[in-house]
């Protein structure tokens, strides 16, 4: 490694550096526009007619409408939430309260009941033009009066009028009435905070406003699994639940999760824990002499929203359904044979499996794509309609030039082969849906497979038909998706489809560090063409000093990357060094201007996150009346100016978990100081990686970037898909 990409020779040990994305794309920016830091963001227009939906609207709606598809198939339930076993303590007194809502004492919530086997609901979809149209609007946009009566209710309680659209929204037709019986629901409009609900019901209700008010108590509930979901848990222990309402003022928080439970606002779930190992079922008999046979089995119990614990069993039903299904015969087996033996290393593997099973776990690093590239041609010249689906449209646009490279015929002429999860979800790409409402394919490869949440797992799931091939590809040691869940790693912990692990390594100085981060090691790599560089800075200052320096002048000059090819990855939007500073110095070198376009000029380079979890580049092209008008992976976008401040940012700059998914010729990442505490392996391993020529650390750190390579794995996250998988295949682990 190089200090300088322009000067000195030597290669010192980095002086270490990295940190923690403490923002994530709809962590940073959640759902609903807001900032993490706290502020309640502004909504969309209030009452004004709504415009022509862009094309990130319509898949939000579309995902919307497959989600419906998913509930309906769980509303008829046949019984109550199967306990398990005998409980003790407050496990007991959560299974009371669900039992006094099945034996008729409070309402019985559906999400209490068992699915029921039923046949996949056709759904045919008109003939779909050339290029596909937006769905229509929802019928439930809130209507003028509504919003005008929402607005009263919350400006005449100090609250803040913009926040009317929201509201009628999230609350439906009698919003102003449900919010003045229970002023707490204002929580379920995304980025009001607890002390701001707070205040809103102090100015409502006066002298009847209590902290132990048994709304306010169900409201903390919900509003902390929806906190907890952005953490990326799709349940919370009750302790863990608890101790966070304790700290929001709940005085009695067992009281409060109890009446969420009665009130069917929250979920229990008892969870029976492995006595005798990971994967293995219980021993009939093994009890010792003496032993009672209905001794108590240990369980977690677990608190969750309905939302996630339908995605998560509807994810694990299709999973079963893919792996318990015989895969349609395209091809005879000495076909696929012949193209296994004609494939080189893991491909080959990665072919065979493909050929006998519905499901195939593919992990490797960026080399690996090779692999899933050469499994797709061998599957087109067998007549399989094949796709692939990358996270993102860089990562699409990435995986057809690998493919265009390979010395192969591409038998895919009349449909393109390639596509984004969001695009195949939502019907704006891909190859469109049979009349029973499948994704009319054979073959579906799965790319950037880590940064699958549970609920665009399950929609993926429950889209493809019985029959159908799946495999999912990735790179186990990249950050995890930025919405619940952690799909790919409980997968590949369930052991109950085939695994194929890549051998292909990534090449270069670059490869072989990024390689040794991901087994916990940080070497000294010889980098003789200065492809890794070590910046050291002493202040937050200096970093963005040295960031801008690299980017606009040592890079280009000394490396030969011109800049609108060189990314800035750094850990979060905030501090001295975040994404807002950095993007503002950058702004003023590169594009200078007044910000004329809500801050932005035509030529900026923006990041635009048109869904929770998913960030796509582009460049400010102008701005009318319709919005801000931007040109993304050569595509036009248009965004409505209400949402401009929600959902674009400059793009200069980027946190690790917008980045993931993506490779720029030359990457920065900056690791200022504040950074420290929030460091961890899988953030040095994704910043380091985004990298195909050139990485320049610009290093503030000091001893925390080895110490958080060798000690800081990614953080936990509670899931229940490992339980349910093990109730699909009880003989894996």
């Amino acid at each position: 490694m190089s200090t300088d990409p322009e000067t000195r020779e030597t290669s010192p040990q980095p002086e270490d550096g990295t940190g923690q994305d403490t923002g994530r794309t709809e962590a940073e920016t959640a759902p609903g526009g807001e900032d993490r830091d706290g502020a309640v963001a502004a909504p969309a227009g209030e009452g004004a007619a709504a415009p022509q939906r862009s094309e990130a609207e319509a898949e939000l709606a579309a995902q919307r409408i497959e989600r419906e598809r998913i509930e309906q198939r769980k509303a008829h339930k046949q019984g109550p939430v199967e306990a398990g076993t005998k409980l003790s303590g407050k496990a007991a007194d959560l299974l009371a309260a669900v039992r006094a809502v099945e034996s008729g004492e409070k309402p019985v919530s559906s999400a209490f009941r068992e699915p029921a086997p039923a046949p996949r609901r056709a759904a045919p979809e008109p003939e779909r033009p050339a290029r596909p149209v937006a769905p229509p609007q929802p019928p439930n946009a809130p209507g003028t009066e509504l919003v005008a009566a929402v607005r009263a209710l919350l400006t005449g309680a100090g609250a803040p009028g913009t926040l009317a659209p929201q509201v009628a929204a999230v609350l439906g037709e009698t919003a102003d009435a449900r919010l003045q019986a229970d002023p707490w629901q204002l929580l379920r409009v995304t980025g009001v905070r607890p002390e701001q609900a707070d205040g809103f019901a102090r100015a409502l209700l006066g002298a009847e406003c209590r902290p132990d008010d048994d709304r306010r108590a169900r409201a903390m509930t919900v509003w902390l699994l929806e906190q907890a979901a952005l953490a990326g848990h799709t349940a919370l222990e009750v302790p863990a639940l608890q101790a966070a309402l304790d700290r929001c003022s709940v005085p009695d928080p067992d009281a409060a999760v109890q009446s969420g439970i009665a009130e069917g606002e929250v979920l229990v779930f008892q969870d029976a824990l492995e006595t005798t190992g990971p994967g293995t079922a219980p021993v009939e008999g093994a009890a010792g002499e003496g032993e009672e046979e209905d001794e108590e089995r240990p369980v977690r119990v677990l608190i969750g929203l309905e939302r996630y614990a339908l995605a998560e069993e509807s994810l694990a039903d299709g999973l079963a359904r893919l792996i318990n299904s015989v895969p349609k015969e395209n091809g005879s087996a000495d076909a696929w044979e012949r193209a296994a033996r004609s494939a080189t290393g893991a491909a080959g593997e990665l072919i065979r499996a493909v050929a006998g099973h519905g499901l195939v776990l593919h992990t490797g690093g960026e080399a690996s794509r090779i692999e899933p590239a050469t499994l797709l041609y061998a599957a087109h010249d067998l007549g399989v309609r094949a796709w692939a689906a990358t996270h993102s449209p860089a990562g699409r646009d990435a995986f057809a030039e690998l493919r265009d490279r390979l010395d192969l015929p591409d038998t895919a002429t009349t449909h393109p082969a390639l596509t984004t999860v969001a695009g195949l979800l939502s019907g704006a790409e891909g190859p469109g849906r049979d009349a029973d409402g499948a994704l009319d394919l054979d073959l579906l490869v799965v790319l950037d497979a880590p940064q699958l949440d549970v609920e665009s797992a399950a929609l993926l799931t429950e889209s493809l038909p019985d029959g159908v091939r799946l495999v999912l590809s990735g790179d186990p040691g990249v950050l995890w998706s930025a919405g619940p869940g952690r799909v790919f790693a409980d997968l590949l912990t369930a052991r109950a489809c085939p695994q194929i692990a890549s051998r292909t390594p990534d090449p270069g100085p670059i490869g072989e560090l990024v390689s040794s981060v991901g087994i916990g090691e940080l070497p000294q790599v010889d980098a003789p063409g200065k492809e890794v560089v070590i910046v050291p800075v002493r202040d937050a200052g200096e970093a963005v000093h040295r960031t801008v320096q690299l980017v606009v002048d040592s890079v280009p000059r000394a490396i030969g990357i011109p800049a609108q090819e060189t990314q800035v990855i750094t850990p979060g939007h905030g501090g001295a060094a975040g994404t807002r500073v950095l993007n503002a110095a950058l702004k003023e070198r590169l594009n200078p201007g007044p910000g004329r376009f809500g801050g932005f000029d035509a030529g900026d380079r923006i990041a635009y996150s048109p869904a929770p979890g998913r960030t796509v580049q582009g460049h400010v092209v102008t701005a009318d009346a319709e919005g801000l008008h931007l040109e993304c992976s050569g595509e036009p976008v248009v965004v409505p100016k209400e949402r401009v401040d929600q959902t674009v940012r400059h793009g200069w700059a980027l946190t690790a978990h917008q980045a993931v998914g993506q490779r720029w010729p030359a990457v920065v990442v900056v690791l200022p100081g504040d950074a420290a505490q929030a460091l961890s392996r899988p953030w040095v391993y994704t910043a380091f990686g985004r990298a195909d020529r050139h990485l320049s650390v610009v290093h503030g750190v000091e001893q925390a970037l080895p110490r958080a390579v060798a000690e800081t794995p990614a953080k936990p996250r509670t899931t229940r898909l490992p339980l349910l998988l093990r109730g699909q295949f009880p003989t894996t682990g």
